[in-house]
């Protein structure tokens, strides 16, 4: 019935609708005027670095091999790079913290086929089996989806480990998600690299879980950065983990809203004045244009 109502409401209801949800993730949290005053300026090394891939994948040839994520401090996390990604995934959630790649327009139209073949990683700590998300009502959603990795055989089996995966309603799964994913890899083609981040958001009344404690997230976000062209820009999407109707339009907010929410601090070795560019403004309309 409520997914019904939702669906019949005009958009600035559904923008209200949406604000609203922003507005009870930051004050149910209450975690981000404490966090970012909290948040440790010299966060392990391994936990914010991320190579680059692709020291030419900029049209100048200029790559910043960027630290992606910084997280709050006392966040769990342990941090691995699997081919073509990296993973901070959460041992209490049992599912990431965040996932990000580097996706160049190249990378787009590779030949490799669709691996299909989900994986527990036995090196990571709280890695679900796929057993655990069986009969649970939710999808085995991908933060890295597997159709940015057709490049590499490797990094498409490495992208159906559990640990890139969170449960997911199948009906953003197949609907508003995977339009976004869709869309991420025409901008890919279009602007030559993209860097991305995306991964749940939990408030304190996310208490669901599956299986042996996964952790059922109430939204998911995700971050594109195109910090190479001439006039470098950014955007954040956040959607419930439920049917997301409307325009997507409807579900856009700037990189540091999305950051007054989560407490993360994403890109911060960009040089400030860029990093500031890029977080502060999100024009759905310049970054739908062909």
């Amino acid at each position: 019935m409520f997914i019904f109502v939702f669906m019949k409401l005009k958009r600035p209801q559904i923008r209200l609708i949406i604000a609203l949800g922003v507005g009870l993730y930051v004050m149910g949290s209450g975690i981000y005027a404490a966090i970012r005053e909290s948040r440790e300026s010299t966060a392990p090394a391994d936990e914010k670095r991320i190579g680059a891939r692709h020291p030419a994948s900029s049209p100048s040839g200029m790559s910043y091999g960027l630290d992606v994520v910084a997280l709050p401090k006392g966040t769990t996390s342990e941090v691995k790079d699997y081919e073509g990604f990296r993973v901070s995934f959460n041992k209490d959630n049992r599912t990431p913290n965040w996932v990000a790649w580097e996706l160049l327009g190249s990378e787009t139209t590779g030949e490799v086929a669709r691996h299909n073949k989900f994986l527990q990683d036995p090196e990571v700590e709280g890695c679900p089996e796929t057993v655990d998300y069986r009969k649970s009502g939710y999808d085995r959603g991908h933060m890295c989806p597997a159709a940015d990795q057709k490049w590499s055989e490797k990094a498409m089996a490495d992208c159906f480990f559990m640990t890139n995966i969170c449960p997911q309603d199948h009906s953003l799964n197949s609907g508003a998600w995977n339009t976004l994913e869709n869309k991420e890899r025409a901008w890919a083609r279009r602007d030559s690299a993209l860097l991305i981040v995306a991964g749940p958001l939990y408030s304190e009344n996310d208490k669901s879980v599956i299986g042996r404690g996964v952790r059922v997230p109430g939204a998911f976000f995700k971050v594109f950065a195109a910090p190479y062209l001439a006039e470098p820009r950014g955007i954040a999407f956040v959607y419930p983990n439920m049917s997301s109707p409307g325009n997507m339009q409807n579900y856009v907010m700037t990189i540091r809203d999305l950051e007054k929410i989560t407490g993360y601090d994403f890109f911060p070795a960009l040089p400030d004045a860029l990093e500031d560019k890029i977080e502060t403004t999100a024009s759905f309309t310049e970054w739908n244009r062909r």
